[in-house]
């Protein structure tokens, strides 16, 4: 008897392999067109936010299905992401969430049209019906969430990284994980965040992997 593996699937993967297409033809271009302007001032965030409208900025492929696999094997059911992008990292994660049995993936963006491009990719994958595509800043669009949050999937503004877990970790349980993506990138910004999570005290025991761009994977502690 054959074992379902929504990743897997044609109408999954034939979403997956267009979005990976068009960011190897448009992210170079973009990235480059962003990180020529400074990465200062209060409003960088909306700033970068434009310059980056048009970038995929996905997940590598082995660590999309390598994600997939953590939150099957820890059996994850709600789900929180900060940066949704065009959806492809909420495609992985809501696939993982459907084969455990459903469940709801809440994820958030701050460009309008990222938000309507990611909602219809859901929907062409087959999987909207699992996902909550917040608009906004995620400091204020993830305040209401109903606990357990089973795993927060961090992929947006590396220096939010650290402000966005103290707003979700209330509703973490012992047992929860948190990934943060991106180590490589801006790595001056992930300083604050990286403190925190490998810090005993704080409740984590936090460890990077070697893949992709680099990855912090975390263990909310019981007793935390």
């Amino acid at each position: 008897m054959a074992i379902s593996c929504t990743i897997d699937t044609p109408q999954v993967r034939s979403v997956l392999d267009r979005l990976f297409q068009k960011s190897e033809e448009i992210d170079d271009a973009a990235l480059a067109r962003a990180n020529a302007q400074p990465n200062t001032g209060d409003d960088r965030h909306r700033v970068r936010t434009e310059l980056l409208s048009e970038a995929y900025l996905p997940v590598h492929r082995q660590v999309g299905r390598l994600f997939y696999i953590l939150l099957r094997a820890n059996r994850c059911r709600t789900v929180v992401e900060f940066g949704t992008s065009f959806a492809v990292s909420t495609i992985y994660l809501a696939a993982a969430v459907r084969d455990n049995g459903g469940g709801k993936v809440i994820t958030t963006e701050m460009h309008s049209g990222k938000v309507r491009q990611a909602r219809e990719n859901l929907r062409e994958a087959g999987l909207f019906d699992l996902v909550d595509v917040r608009e906004g800043d995620a400091r204020e669009t993830l305040r209401k969430i109903e606990p357990p949050v089973h795993l927060l999937f961090l992929d947006g503004w590396k220096d939010l990284y650290l402000p966005v877990l103290k707003v979700v970790e209330p509703r973490f349980q012992p047992g929860s994980l948190i990934v943060a993506d991106d180590l490589d990138i801006t790595p001056e910004f992930h300083k604050p965040y990286l403190n925190y999570v490998r810090q005993p005290e704080n409740g984590y025991v936090s460890q990077d992997v070697p893949m992709g761009d680099r990855f912090e994977v975390s263990l909310r502690l019981a007793g935390a």
